[in-house]
């Protein structure tokens, strides 16, 4: 079992990223871009942390995209920017596709979303500093998955890193086979 925390479009809000780590303890940390920081911050150097770059990003050291393959598992992270995520999630399920992700996580839009589609997680933890949409009244959010062989375990936070108990999700993870 592993816990991954999921983090996008902080927008220079340096503070509340120390905090997120600091209280929700993961063993895997995800930022999905427009950051507005610096690649060589020392938040983004701790093992096992993978950032992208956003639209809003102007370090170029930040990759576009990263795949890298976590407690077993193909990991898609993205801004989302470029996959026309405004509009819907086919670009981006093409890029999935097309990469062999089993998890999809990326930002963009600051509104919070969570899915399976064909077997596949697709995850946007919100915006932490700037929310829009529907749940914009709860001041920022940010994901936990708790990872296991059988499951995706989702539990949204709020950036005082409280959870939202109405925003709690399983889906199953497809077994090879």
């Amino acid at each position: 079992m592993a816990r991954w925390l999921i983090v996008s479009d902080n927008h220079g809000d340096t503070d509340i990223l120390p905090e997120l780590t600091k209280r929700l303890r993961p063993d895997v940390t995800f930022h999905c871009g427009d950051s507005e920081m610096q690649l060589q911050d020392a938040w983004f150097q701790k093992p096992q942390t993978y950032a992208v770059r956003g639209n809003m990003d102007i370090d170029e050291a930040f990759p576009l995209v990263q795949t890298p393959t976590v407690d077993g598992c193909r990991v898609l992270l993205t801004h989302g920017h470029r996959d026309a995520v405004h509009w819907d999630l086919t670009k981006l399920k093409l890029h999935a596709e097309a990469v062999q992700a089993q998890a999809v996580f990326f930002g963009h839009t600051h509104e919070l979303a969570v899915e399976e589609l064909d077997g596949r997680l697709f995850l946007n933890p919100g915006s932490i500093s700037q929310p829009r949409g529907e749940f914009r009244s709860l001041g920022g959010t940010c994901a936990l998955v708790t990872v296991t062989p059988e499951a995706w375990h989702v539990q949204y936070y709020t950036r005082d890193c409280r959870p939202v108990t109405r925003l709690q999700f399983t889906f199953e993870r497809p077994q090879k086979g």
